[in-house]
């Protein structure tokens, strides 16, 4: 038995379907394949298709995609979240984003062709698989609303106090792009100074 699998799918199901049951739990587990990813891999690139919901379970990845020559990140994930770039994965069609790993990283792929099939056999996965779309769906539009409605330092606020790791845990460079500013604008925010 892989504790680290019994503790990354705990923490996944209680941070979107907490209700579910343990024949639930288990059955995910049953299913998931485990990954190890050294630190600075491209774990899918640009022009891939996502096949899988990724549950991660130790490290931390990225999304990010390239514009106008510039690196943007679009999401961090660590321990206890999901990976999935979302487009991608419910059409089966390839991927302007990529994701690589900011740390070496352990990861359990959930595979689309067991996601449907097993949404179609068990109520509880297809609920927890209806909460996971809902999740991203609310915080694609909250990012969205923090890049049109609040400042720098709001949107670092935020940042720090939803997802303290990111903070603590990925370089600056990254932290700047997702938050829509300069690395010295984020300088400034965090040193006060705007």
């Amino acid at each position: 038995m892989d504790p680290l699998l019994r503790e990354t799918v705990n923490a996944v199901v209680n941070s979107r379907f907490p209700e579910m049951s343990l024949e639930g739990r288990r059955l995910l587990e049953s299913v998931l394949i485990r990954k190890e990813i050294p630190k600075g891999q491209i774990a899918l690139n640009e022009g891939e298709v996502c096949h899988e919901l990724v549950f991660v379970g130790k490290g931390m990845l990225r999304q990010f995609y390239y514009k106008n020559g510039k690196d943007i990140t679009e999401h961090f994930s660590y321990e206890g979240c999901i990976v999935i770039c979302i487009e991608s994965f419910l059409k089966q069609e390839p991927t302007r984003l990529m994701v690589e790993t900011l740390e070496p990283a352990v990861i359990y792929l959930f595979p689309y062709e067991l996601v449907q099939k097993l949404t179609r056999e068990n109520s509880e996965i297809n609920m927890f698989y209806r909460k996971i779309l809902e999740y991203s769906l609310i915080v694609s539009q909250i990012k969205a609303d923090s890049w049109r409605f609040e400042n720098a330092h709001d949107r670092y606020n935020f940042l720090f106090k939803s997802h303290p790791e990111v903070i603590k845990r990925a370089p600056l460079a990254h932290i700047a792009s997702y938050l829509l500013m300069t690395p010295e604008t984020l300088s400034r925010v965090r040193s006060g100074a705007l």
